[in-house]
């Protein structure tokens, strides 16, 4: 996005912080080991909490998908997970939103931010025969929105890192 990371502000400290009151109100080391529907009294804390317990199981689902050979499918899980971002974690930022909505827009299977938020990037999942579209897509939302232009690139999903011999 070209935005820059705005973590030395203290609120990414803050969202960590929230996850560990959380946790210690519910009587857990930490929030993965929260009970699904837990509840607390503080709409805040609940969020944050939805947001760790919703993001693991979308990781979980993920790599499921990803061992099933049902990478398309993985699209709907990114786009949730930039919701709980935007929405529960409170992480995101204009050129963020910009960047997964307009992608969303132009044909994107999912996308969502990526690292800590507060600007940063994004990543979305694409057709390749839409990938251009999609680029277009998010290069002009920005200008259209005034923000910076946002460098774009493309990459084709692969195996990983694995030991040849």
């Amino acid at each position: 996005t070209q935005a820059p990371h705005r973590h030395a502000d203290g609120e990414y400290a803050a969202r960590r912080a929230d996850c560990e009151e959380a946790a210690r109100q519910l009587g857990v080391p930490f929030l993965r080991d929260a009970p699904k529907h837990a509840k607390l009294d503080d709409e805040r804390l609940n969020r944050r909490m939805r947001h760790i317990i919703t993001e693991n199981e979308r990781v979980l689902q993920t790599a499921a998908l990803l061992k099933e050979g049902r990478t398309a499918e993985i699209g709907g899980l990114l786009t949730a997970s930039h919701t709980s971002l935007r929405y529960d974690y409170e992480v995101s930022s204009v050129e963020l939103d910009s960047a997964v909505d307009a992608a969303l827009g132009a044909g994107a299977l999912g996308a969502r931010m990526t690292g800590g938020g507060f600007g940063g990037s994004a990543i979305a999942l694409v057709e390749a025969a839409s990938a251009q579209k999609v680029e277009a897509a998010v290069v002009d939302a920005a200008a259209q929105a005034g923000l910076p232009t946002p460098r774009v690139f493309t990459a084709r999903a692969a195996a990983g890192a694995h030991r040849v011999r």
